[in-house]
């Protein structure tokens, strides 16, 4: 555990040490931000059946920041390490494959959960500001859980394609080509005209919009939970093997 925790506070330092980092806080921040100031605007003085965390997700703005920052935090996990030749170095330290990869995932993963923070914020500000009772803690817990879920997908998958190349460009448009096809699976499950074919119901999995539409209410499915855990841990084996692979060579 002591060298997992190394490794873990090596992997965030790294990220939030870096002009990268920051930059990439800002944009979702911005994003965020007008997002959020798009949506008052719109609804105005009228009231909305829906709550504030369900009309977000809706947006574009969401499923950019979902589609395109995880391959740019992931891009460099593995891919930077190679090119610069510390990788090696790495490796021939007293740790296992296993730590590595793992502490890289973890540091992924807080960074992206951090760079959300400013969602709360505008959520309290709708709240102090509208007095909408529909956001209470279940449905922003919920609304988290679902990009937790989510993220901890997509980071995979930016680990798996990072672990294959020594280009960070090569790393992030593999992951983002990853990324696009897991989303459009769902499109084409909705898309798909017999819904009780054996297709329709496999492509159902895939279905982030509905999956986070239950997560936006407050609904917590645990199908939905280890459909993410499972695909998550999948590519998360498949990087272990190619980090693993080092020594076939």
């Amino acid at each position: 555990m002591r060298i997992f925790l190394t490794l873990f506070r090596r992997e965030l330092a790294s990220l939030f040490l870096s002009i990268t980092g920051y930059v990439i806080i800002a944009a979702v921040a911005l994003l965020i931000g007008f997002s959020y100031n798009v949506l008052i605007s719109n609804l105005g003085s009228d009231p909305s059946p829906m709550p504030v965390t369900e009309l977000f997700y809706q947006t574009y703005c969401f499923w950019l920041i979902v589609l395109l920052v995880a391959p740019v935090i992931t891009m460099r996990l593995f891919a930077l390490e190679k090119f610069t030749g510390t990788f090696e170095t790495l490796m021939t330290t007293p740790v296992t494959d296993l730590q590595v990869v793992a502490s890289k995932f973890a540091a992924a993963i807080v960074f992206y959960m951090i760079m959300w923070l400013p969602m709360l914020a505008c959520l309290l500000v709708v709240r102090h500001f509208t007095n909408q009772s529909t956001l209470d803690a279940g449905i922003v817990g919920g609304m988290y859980l679902g990009i937790f879920c989510t993220v901890c997908l997509f980071l995979s998958l930016g680990c798996f394609a990072s672990s294959l190349t020594r280009s960070q460009m090569a790393a992030a448009m593999v992951s983002f080509v990853l990324g696009i096809s897991l989303f459009l699976l769902g499109l084409l499950a909705d898309a798909m005209t017999t819904p009780t074919g054996w297709q329709s119901q496999a492509l159902s999995c895939f279905k982030l919009f509905d999956q986070m539409h239950d997560f936006t209410r407050g609904t917590i499915d645990t199908r939905t939970i280890i459909f993410y855990a499972s695909l998550t841990f999948f590519f998360l084996f498949l990087t272990l093997r190619v980090v693993e692979s080092r020594r076939w060579k």
